[in-house]
């Protein structure tokens, strides 16, 4: 059901923002739906979902209603503050927002167009599992105004899927994408690499496969233990291997090889597009830290340096609803020293990198010895930008450390 949430401040009833905030509507704003529900939990999984057992009252099929009266207060709430901004992207994630109609999908996306509305060029992206695309729902949502598929493909090899607790068929993700494009949406897959019992070879057939659906963009994500999930316990108890990193690595220069030589180029260290304008522009925010109001239990939002998060279950988001309250849990407002070591780890991962005149004088003295390492790019850093080389997207974590310590 996902990880703990952080501890932060109370949050008013109401979830007024602080007196002195304020909003510049000049930064770009962005809107997250998570959508919480799953057919099945995957054993790897940590995100704050959940399968029908686990729902303890609340209704998928009341779910729309309960998210648009959060869009409906957090317009009151920002109204107190500045100005409404056109969200630029939208981004439906969970869980499997698929599992919803499209009808639903489609009402919390114009009740967001009637509060705050769409800009003309928005990216609109819904996760899928390629199990629940049809041909019908990706025209649905593309008459919503969707732009954009990401289809949950994780890996093309059966013993693979099912060590991930994965029951899609795999010969549905060829089927989502095409209905995808039929639709006129833009296609992105997901992949997972490192699983237990997944060899190299097993990893090249899965690119390989990837790479012949012809989708736009790619992300791929090394296999993450996290603490409490059961593929954890497994590990624990010896019953399967933990990941191997030299393997992963191994695995990610082959991902980054076969991907560059079918045209595509990263731009995060886990993610590929063909073009600069199929770059996932949502997750592009998140790393650049611009504004996003998250909706549905659970979620995240940042505004104008204000951090806070949802109750997790969707009992709880509901009833808070009901009652006319905020269903935020807590917030945060990071002081300058705290966002500045963010905005290391997180714009250093991207193909933009970060200028150098923004890290501290210790960082500033750490870069030579990072290009000399062979972590970063000499070129870029002398033109004042610190960007990662491979080796240095495979060490992301260690440059970070090196940047922030």
């Amino acid at each position: 059901m996902g990880a703990a949430l952080p501890i932060g401040d109370p949050v008013p009833v109401g979830g007024t923002l602080p007196d002195d905030l304020v909003i510049d509507p000049d930064v770009p704003f962005g809107v997250y739906l998570h959508v919480p529900f799953c057919r099945v939990r995957c054993g790897y999984c940590d995100f704050n979902t959940y399968t029908a057992t686990e729902l303890r009252g609340a209704r998928q099929d009341a779910y729309a209603d309960e998210v648009l009266r959060e869009i409906a207060l957090s317009a009151s709430v920002i109204d107190e503050r500045g100005p409404r901004r056109a969200a630029q992207t939208m981004f439906f994630g969970g869980g499997t927002p698929t599992l919803l109609p499209a009808g639903d999908l489609a009402r919390m996306l114009q009740g967001v167009r009637d509060t705050f509305g769409i800009a003309a060029d928005a990216e609109v992206t819904v996760e899928a599992n390629p199990d629940t695309m049809s041909a019908r729902v990706a025209d649905e949502l593309a008459a919503a105004g969707v732009t954009r598929l990401s289809i949950g493909m994780q890996s093309a090899v059966p013993h693979v899927l099912a060590a991930l607790d994965r029951t899609h068929d795999p010969a549905n993700v060829s089927t989502a994408v095409a209905a995808a494009r039929v639709a006129g949406l833009d296609v992105s897959v997901d992949l997972i690499y490192g699983a237990p019992g997944e060899s190299l070879d097993d990893w090249r057939r899965s690119v390989d496969t990837a790479v012949a659906l012809e989708p736009d963009h790619v992300s791929a994500y090394a296999l993450i233990i996290e603490e409490g999930t059961r593929l954890e316990r497994q590990i624990r108890r010896g019953e399967v291997a933990a990941p191997d990193d030299d393997l992963q690595a191994d695995m990610y220069e082959l991902a980054d090889d076969r991907l560059a030589a079918a045209g595509f180029s990263w731009y995060e260290v886990s993610n590929w597009a063909r073009s600069t304008d199929q770059r996932s522009r949502h997750n592009l925010a998140y790393w650049r830290g611009t504004d996003w109001w998250g909706y549905g239990p659970g979620a995240h939002s940042h505004l104008a340096g204000l951090r806070w998060w949802n109750v997790k279950h969707p009992a709880a988001y509901a009833q808070r609803l009901a009652a006319g309250d905020s269903p935020a849990a807590g917030r945060e407002r990071p002081d300058a020293d705290a966002r500045r070591l963010e905005s290391v780890l997180l714009r250093s991962r991207i193909v933009d990198g970060l200028a150098i005149d923004e890290l501290d004088a210790h960082a500033r003295r750490s870069v030579a010895s990072l290009i000399a390492d062979g972590l970063i790019e000499g070129p870029e850093a002398v033109r004042g930008r610190v960007v990662l080389t491979r080796r240095g997207r495979l060490m992301a974590d260690a440059v970070v450390r090196t940047l922030t310590e």
